[in-house]
């Protein structure tokens, strides 16, 4: 598999022996709705429960800060990475190991650097950034790492109907179907990961995710 990033500049980024990391994309507001704080609590505990590192963006608040205090507080490892200017507004979770970069570019680059695989949670111009930026590279097939929207509420049905939209159309090619998946509860999303680890998409037969969804 290739890799459009540099080398990790940290061994924090190399997770423990035989430990895969699923790195989480959501929002860091704490002004959303209980029940996705609901969901970001299940996903941090699903991940320490599945033996899996969580990945994620260093924030204390909002989901982010839900997701790894209820991974850490299960016994989970966590890893944040965060840039020096967001330390203050989105209150560095100081209980897990971090990563401290300049700019949002290091960042993203350093979280896929150290993730197997993407879960996007519900969140808002910043989680569709990163989500779409990690389906680009797929498209290019600068990486396989599987990439599943997980949400309980159709959060992400319109920006999975464009996706199938932009297929339908041509834009995107029909492969990338089978390289997206849709899942509506924390635990039901890591296996689809750890399924999409196992498996070639070009030979799972039906795909993973109903093609109609996505």
């Amino acid at each position: 598999m290739s890799d459009i990033m540099s080398a990790p500049s940290s061994a924090l980024l190399s997770a423990k022996d035989g430990v895969q990391s699923i790195c989480v994309f959501c929002g860091s507001s704490s002004a959303v709705d209980a029940h996705y704080f609901d969901l970001a609590k299940a996903t941090g505990r699903a991940i320490a429960k599945s033996g899996h590192r969580l990945v994620y963006g260093g924030g204390g608040v909002g989901l982010m800060g839900a997701t790894a205090k209820a991974s850490f507080e299960a016994g989970g490892d966590v890893l944040g990475i965060i840039p020096e200017f967001l330390q203050t507004r989105e209150i560095t979770y100081k209980d897990v190991p971090h990563e401290i970069v300049p700019d949002m570019h290091t960042r993203k680059q350093m979280m896929y650097d150290a993730a197997d695989a993407f879960l996007i949670l519900p969140g808002g111009i910043g989680t569709l950034e990163e989500a779409v930026e990690v389906i680009s590279w797929l498209r290019m097939k600068l990486h396989s790492k599987p990439i599943v929207f997980l949400d309980t509420d159709d959060y992400w049905t319109p920006i999975i109907a464009l996706i199938s939209h932009t297929i339908d159309a041509r834009f995107t090619p029909e492969w990338l179907r089978r390289h997206l998946h849709r899942a509506t509860d924390a635990g039901q999303a890591v296996k689809v990961i750890e399924h999409a680890w196992i498996t070639d998409p070009a030979e799972t037969d039906p795909p993973l995710v109903d093609p109609s969804l996505i």
